[in-house]
């Protein structure tokens, strides 16, 4: 469990936080936490153009991005 008593899941915020700043254009971020339809949709459009990826590392700094099971990533 989480400070915000939510369930942590297995995937790491740091791993997570990594991989979208110098991969996130890919989506491989997405990939990493089990979103496979929205990170080959974020390769089509190259992360949504930036933007895209730019609210993806905004919401996985402050905890609000989860893994495909809604999970917390772990910190």
């Amino acid at each position: 469990m989480s400070a915000t008593g939510q369930a942590t899941g297995q995937k790491s915020w740091l791993v997570a936080v990594l991989l979208c700043f110098f991969l996130g254009g890919f989506g491989v971020h997405r990939f990493y936490v089990g979103k496979i339809g929205t990170g080959i949709l974020m390769i089509v459009t190259f992360g949504g153009l930036g933007l895209w990826v730019l609210i993806d590392f905004i919401m996985i700094l402050i905890g609000k991005f989860t893994d495909k099971q809604g999970l917390e990533l772990a910190r």
